[in-house]
């Protein structure tokens, strides 16, 4: 119990009606300070709600914590469906009218796990609320699809909520809120983003249970379903090794990159210190040395103006298309400019082509593959970036034998 704490957001068709749908953290009496976080944001987007699911187990009778958060509930009554879960079999359905006495308008059972009526409660949600879901809803189509990825407590949900300009993920000092990944949309100089929160991503031998190895597989997975990844720095501690890890994972699946140095107001006095980091980033991490490293508070805002331009700048280089006449006209100057060094191998690169978009990829077909020179695949790399303009994203490139 209460492994969801952030909104885990998601949309559905009934009937040909796109419903947004809204699975919230669970609820207590006795709570903690993060615990009535939870119940907080909970309730917020119960008001914020066209239509309120309340989900209980027919197999535990209701207990003190139950009925106070359902006497809570009667000022939604017109838009509450009480769903009673779990009912699995025959003996369990007739349990399921004990419930009928809160008196709700609503009252329906399920067995989610089974599938068992789903398709009355879909039914119900259609009916109740037809004239709200008339028709196919217009879905604001993400342009841009952005994660938010770093180690744990580098203020990866505080960015969230300032872009989104509401609470969508909890924000603590402690380690590890984020157990879900959490999405928002917002549109910035008329581009539609998608921006995902994900868990902190921690060395494999500190995640300690399968919660959070779970929220981290999932903070990895989001990586595969978005554009541009920004990896957040805590700026006062620098760039780690498991910084190092992270933008690996994000470079090996050819996804863009910023590097965002969270916290920046906290260092803002320091002479030199923005130099200092970059210098030593660049050091450590040479692979990344296309990638653009900006200051940020995720407090405050500054720098976020920098961030989403520089966003908006990398997506359109990674989307940037070149013909293959223009690619082997390039690719004729700069076999002329740096001959290619055979070593007294008769190696020749025939012509090339682009062959993707997102990540960026090109292949190029030569006459032997053995022998090709590495140190001319990255002068053909650097090239493509400075001459065809993907100065800052990660360029793949292949090699094919053909006679």
């Amino acid at each position: 119990p209460g492994v969801t704490r952030d909104p885990v957001e998601a949309e559905c068709l009934i009937k040909g009606s796109r419903i947004h749908l809204v699975d919230t953290g669970g609820y207590k009496v006795e709570m903690n300070d993060l615990e009535k976080e939870v119940r907080d944001l909970s309730v917020k987007n119960a008001e914020d709600a066209d239509l309120i699911l309340f989900l209980v187990d027919v197999r535990e009778e209701l207990n003190r914590e139950d009925r106070e958060f359902i006497e809570g509930l009667r000022k939604y009554q017109e838009k509450l469906i009480l769903v009673v879960n779990k009912v699995d079999n025959s003996k369990l359905e007739q349990s399921f009218w004990n419930f009928m006495e809160l008196g709700f308008d609503h009252v329906i059972w399920i067995s989610a796990v089974h599938g068992k009526n789903i398709e009355s409660l879909k039914n119900l949600i259609f009916k109740e609320y037809n004239e709200s879901f008339q028709g196919e809803a217009p879905s604001l189509k993400p342009g841009i699809r952005l994660a938010i990825l770093g180690k744990p407590n580098t203020g990866k949900s505080t960015l969230l909520n300032y872009l989104l300009n509401e609470q969508k993920s909890i924000v603590s000092k402690e380690p590890g809120t984020t157990r879900d990944t959490i999405e928002g949309l917002f549109r910035y100089r008329d581009i539609n983003f998608q921006v995902i929160d994900t868990a902190g991503i921690r060395r494999k031998n500190k995640v300690t249970d399968s919660v959070e190895y779970y929220a981290v597989n999932r903070a990895i997975k989001s990586i595969n379903e978005s554009d541009i990844v920004l990896l957040i720095i805590d700026a006062g501690n620098g760039f780690s090794e498991q910084d190092k890890k992270i933008a690996s994972l994000i470079i090996k699946k050819g996804k863009g990159i910023i590097l965002v140095l969270n916290k920046w107001d906290l260092l803002r006095s320091v002479p030199n210190q923005f130099q200092a980091i970059q210098d030593r980033i660049r050091f450590l991490f040479p692979v990344l040395e296309y990638a653009p490293i900006l200051p940020l508070s995720a407090l405050t805002g500054e720098g976020l103006e920098k961030v989403l331009a520089t966003v908006i700048r990398i997506w359109r280089q990674l989307n940037l298309r070149v013909t293959t006449p223009v690619l082997n006209r390039c690719l004729k100057q700069w076999l002329i400019r740096y001959p290619l060094p055979t070593r007294g191998k008769n190696i020749k690169i025939r012509y090339g082509t682009r062959i993707g978009t997102n990540p960026v990829k090109f292949i190029f077909f030569i006459n032997q593959r053995k022998g090709f020179p590495r140190v001319y695949q990255k002068y053909m790399t650097n090239r493509i970036r400075e001459d065809l303009g993907f100065n800052n994203v990660p360029v793949s490139l292949d090699f094919k034998e053909r006679l």
